[in-house]
């Protein structure tokens, strides 16, 4: 049977019920997780060695902590998960704005009720995900969001004088009390708020139109930043930046594999309504987890702004989309994505790629084309090192084409493909499938064409079919650039 929760203060001393700051709250409750075993942030890929370590070292050590990395790095997750380190609820005097401690009231508010009602003063009880507040940083976020403002309709309601402290409105700041408080782009707030978290952290008080008010918040503050923004000479105000106790930089998946783990467990790949099942291929999952890779090493993209991990994931639910209209066209049940519906999935990826000069002289589309014909290359060689193809090379050589259509049957690919000499003997050595399962056969003959294409030993045109290779220029390892040489870059 539950024990009722206390609802006066009288009730809460009965029961001996002491409370704690914050980060001393955390503290204790990470330790526990780490007794236990339990994982800290569920869902987190690819920082068990790195960043998740730092942040158990700084909420150990009750820091506030800054993160510091590119876009689509889970800073925002990693922060709103750290609200499951705060106990399930905590007791607040009811009808404080500021979550105030019944023992240690911060506000005039808190402190009057109790000096009224005494034991008698009501309790409410806050849940953990109340006492996270969140903030993205803006050029026009206003001091009065952040800490506060005098509200004259309070004043004017309760008869007090404009500097009585019961006519502030609070901010988001006060509001987080005893809980957490979190800033998305730090370097994006103005400097006199800056200067506002700052007298906060170390004074414990703000002025307020003027009026100075001591406000000893019980707050852990959270922060996340671009490194590009976060200089020394830059846009954080040196005293905030020496009061951050803890700056943890996070980084995108170090290894293929962990961002394939990441893309599976973020992309929308469950779909409703569809009759037929739904096989992901993993040398499709590769291949799409590196043209991010290969799009974070190229040169015409700006490496100042990342390529996000959300480049994977929305070129993969684009893919699955591709795969599941044309089986809706065919009427086939197995939907099974191929090397062609990643170059429809295009538009998914060139929204995420912010291009330097020289890339935006290529354009967009041209670099995207790029990136999938350099990462089928590398998960070709992965999967068909030392297997020949020569034979189906010669076929091309001899003046032979073949184009596979994204709105093409298995079964009508199947049968263009086995005019291609050898070509599906070769293609099923490493993998385990049969010849009879089409939809896949078709999906690796595909991998196959598109890495003899990396390789130059065939050509591709825009519109999907493969031909002898031609004539081309190549950098050193060995792409194809015709296609950009009417740039001059190349040429």
């Amino acid at each position: 049977m539950t024990t009722a929760l206390p609802t006066t203060l009288g009730e809460l001393r009965a029961q001996n019920y002491s409370t704690r700051p914050v980060k001393d709250e955390l503290r204790a409750n990470l330790l526990n997780k780490l007794r236990t075993g339990e994982r800290i942030f569920p869902g987190i890929v690819g920082y068990d060695e790195t960043v998740v370590p730092q942040i158990t070292n700084a909420v150990l050590a009750r820091h506030n902590l800054i993160l510091l990395g590119l876009r689509g790095q889970a800073k925002s997750r990693i922060i709103r998960q750290l609200v499951n380190l705060l106990d399930e609820r905590i007791p607040v005097i009811a009808g404080s704005e500021v979550n105030d401690d019944p023992f240690r009231p911060i506000s005039a508010y808190g402190r009057q009720l109790i000096e009224a009602e005494g034991d008698r003063t009501p309790i409410a009880w806050v849940g953990r995900d109340a006492r996270f507040v969140e903030k993205l940083a803006t050029p026009d976020v206003t001091v009065a969001d952040i800490i506060g403002d005098v509200d004259p309709i309070k004043a004017a309601r309760g008869g007090h004088l404009l500097s009585d402290e019961l006519t502030i409105h609070y901010g988001l700041l006060p509001r987080a009390n005893r809980g957490v408080f979190a800033i998305n782009e730090l370097p994006d707030l103005a400097g006199k708020i800056q200067v506002g978290l700052f007298n906060i952290m170390q004074e414990g008080d703000v002025q307020i139109k003027g009026y100075p008010v001591r406000l000893p918040l019980d707050v852990m503050l959270v922060f996340s930043a671009n490194p590009e923004d976060y200089t020394a000479r830059g846009k954080i105000i040196t005293p905030l930046k020496d009061r951050i106790g803890a700056e943890v930089t996070t980084h995108y998946p170090v290894e293929l594999q962990l961002g394939v783990e990441i893309t599976k467990q973020e992309a929308w790949t469950i779909r409703e309504g569809i009759e037929g099942a739904l096989h992901v291929p993993d040398f499709i999952r590769e291949t799409i987890e590196q043209i991010a890779f290969e799009a974070r090493d190229d040169q015409r993209i700006d490496k100042r702004s990342g390529v996000s991990q959300r480049l994977p994931i929305t070129v993969t639910e684009s893919v699955v989309s591709n795969a599941e209209r044309r089986a809706l066209l065919t009427g086939e049940q197995d939907i099974v994505p191929r090397i062609s519906d990643i170059y429809a999935a295009a538009p998914s990826m060139t929204g995420k790629m912010e291009l330097e000069y020289e890339g935006e002289q290529v354009g967009a589309s041209k670099i995207a084309r790029d990136l999938i014909k350099r990462a089928a290359g590398e998960i070709f060689e992965g999967y068909f090192v030392g297997i020949d193809f020569s034979r189906a090379v010669r076929w091309f050589d001899e003046g032979h084409n073949l184009r596979l259509a994204d709105t093409a049957s298995a079964e009508e690919c199947l049968s263009l493909l086995e005019d291609v000499p050898e070509l599906i003997e070769t293609v099923l050595v490493p993998f385990d499938f049969k010849r009879t399962d089409a939809a896949h056969v078709v999906s690796a003959c595909e991998l196959a064409l598109e890495g003899l294409y990396a390789q130059n030993k065939i050509s591709r045109n825009e519109e999907g079919g493969y031909t002898a290779a031609t004539k081309a220029k190549k950098d050193r390892r060995g792409m194809i650039y015709d296609d950009l040489t009417e740039t001059g870059r190349y040429s």
